[in-house]
């Protein structure tokens, strides 16, 4: 008997969560759209199954099905689907019943801790909350049991952290908060849905290594919802691979990633970014430059607000972007990656001289800079938080050519078409609104938005990170061949070391506000002079190995 079969056997003999013939509708005024469509799975008590794909697999849609959190009434199962845990059947279960489940015998992380915790609430609170609810216990005893679940998921000086609220946490901490809250009733099946997605290398890699230690620890059982295929390979016992809302491949991880059965599932294994940065001359124009950048924000206490010191959020940094360039910027969460990409813009207050077309800007009023506006444009990490719901696609793009009164209307709607076909939208898609794309459609209307102006020098701020592997491939094939149309300078700034090397022809390795490492990228990733950046190495490469055996395999 192989392993799988050993697995399937035990999965069959005790399951923990049963799901038999899961069909998920939505019905809109426009019709209804079938999201989950017949999806079949059992997971056993201690075991870890991943459902991995790209966005709108269905993937989310089957997680939140399990505990009954999908919105009524425009989503509804037909007759003859089935979610059993421990045998109690979910759907069409009494508020009594799922109350019971939810948070108790089954907890859920979700992707973003920042938007899934309360803003106007203290770390306390939130995970008191789920205290007093299922266990009802006193106050005294729940702040005890708070202290003891952050202590668990490693929160640094979990007594300070009580009273913090979710702002003032990093990424990881916020996401260990959120395990905290999970764990807080000991449940039998814990859902992860992209618990890393947003998170540096190195976090990724202790968020991860938590969870296999706690899932030993309390014998739960582990339904990881990922498209990051090295996350899968470290941490799944089985793989469901999800397409179009159904399951087209069922297997253990061992099999799945020697050998994979299904097109679909080849070519996800295969979808990483490839090919190796562009190399213009060396003597190529320097764009944009800056020479001792420091950006410092006051700490202020007490009740008249008086500063007593400040965040070095950068700190000393000099940095040179040349025509047809990538400068790649690494580092962890908080080490001014970001700060240092909108101080060059000039929409941080900073000291240190900054340089455009040799030109040096600091001090340059609002006025003065505006002319300049379109030759620096910037592209976000989230595509959906920066694209504005209430404006159409055209009107997005098309804001920045009326801000610099650039053509008349019927010119401008041209340029806006012109800007979607580059970035391989179709024009007519002008007409419609940002929810209706995917993630990856919708950074390429913010790429759109950017080059619609015809710049000259691009910050991209993790444009990738939240995007599935294989649009990551292509938004990275996107921004080469762009680049190389039109020579453009880009400050590259990402946690993903695999986006950056297939990127960037230099990086700068970022860690408190300084540059603790900068050199050509095939130095950096061949030949690391600092513990800082071979750590950060370590943690990226120990993932991408475990993609390149499934490529290989």
């Amino acid at each position: 008997m192989t392993a799988a079969t050993q697995t399937d056997a035990s999965t069959a003999a005790a399951p923990l969560l049963s799901i038999t013939d899961l069909r998920v509708d939505f019905r809109s005024p426009n019709g209804v759209a079938h999201a989950v469509k017949g999806v079949s799975f059992a997971i056993a008590k201690g075991e870890t199954l991943a459902l991995v794909g790209e966005s709108g697999s269905g993937k989310s849609v089957t997680a939140l099905s399990i505990l009954q959190l999908l919105p009524q009434p425009m989503a509804s199962h037909p007759a003859g689907s089935s979610i059993r845990v421990n045998g109690t059947e979910m759907i069409g279960a009494d508020e009594k019943t799922l109350r019971g489940v939810r948070g108790n015998r089954v907890a859920m992380i979700f992707q973003e801790p920042m938007t899934s915790l309360n803003p106007l609430h203290s770390i306390e609170r939130q995970i008191n909350e789920t205290l007093f609810l299922h266990k009802g216990l006193s106050a005294s005893a729940a702040r005890a049991r708070t202290l003891e679940l952050l202590r668990l998921v490693g929160l640094p000086d979990p007594d300070k952290r009580l009273s913090a609220y979710p702002h003032e946490l990093s990424g990881g901490q916020r996401q260990r908060v959120m395990i905290a809250m999970a764990l807080a009733n000991e449940p039998d099946l814990l859902i992860a849905d992209e618990p890393t997605t947003a998170l540096d290398v190195t976090i990724q890699a202790q968020i991860l290594e938590l969870l296999k230690d706690l899932q030993r620890r309390f014998g739960m059982a582990l339904l990881l919802i990922t498209h990051d295929l090295g996350v899968v390979r470290k941490m799944a016992d089985r793989v469901c691979v999800m397409k179009g809302g159904e399951i087209v491949e069922q297997a253990a991880v061992a099999d799945l990633f020697v050998r994979p059965q299904h097109p679909y599932t080849r070519a996800l294994l295969s979808a990483e970014p490839r090919g190796n940065p562009l190399t213009p001359p060396d003597d190529a124009a320097e764009v944009m430059a800056a020479d001792g950048l420091k950006v410092h924000f006051p700490i202020k206490k007490g009740l008249l607000r008086r500063t007593v010191g400040h965040i070095r959020a950068v700190d000393g940094v000099s940095v040179a972007v040349r025509q047809g360039h990538t400068v790649g910027v690494v580092g962890e969460s908080g080490s001014g990656k970001t700060t240092l990409g909108l101080a060059l813009l000039r929409l941080h207050a900073s000291a240190g001289a900054i340089r455009f077309d040799g030109v040096d800007v600091q001090g340059w009023t609002a006025k003065r800079m505006r002319p300049l506006r379109r030759e620096m444009q910037v592209v976000f990490q989230d595509p959906y938080g920066s694209l504005s719901p209430r404006l159409t696609v055209g009107q997005i793009i098309g804001e920045g050519l009326a801000i610099h009164k650039l053509g008349d209307p019927a010119e401008r709607d041209r340029m806006v078409a012109r800007a979607l076909e580059e970035v391989g939208l179709d024009p007519a898609s002008r007409h419609r609104y940002p929810h209706e794309f995917s993630g990856g459609q919708r950074q390429r209307i913010a790429i759109a938005r950017a080059l619609v102006l015809k710049p000259r020098f691009l910050v991209l701020d993790e444009p990738t990170s939240a995007l599935d592997m294989s649009v990551q491939a292509q938004i990275v094939d996107l921004l080469r061949d762009i680049q190389a149309r039109h020579n453009l300078a880009y400050l590259f700034i990402s946690h993903d070391l695999r986006v950056v090397r297939a990127l960037s022809s230099h990086v700068m390795v970022m860690k408190d506000g300084k540059v603790v490492e900068q050199g050509p990228t095939q130095r950096i990733f061949e030949a690391p002079q600092q513990d800082y950046t071979r750590a950060l190495l370590a943690a990226a490469l120990n993932l991408e190995s475990v993609n390149a055996q499934a490529v290989r395999g």
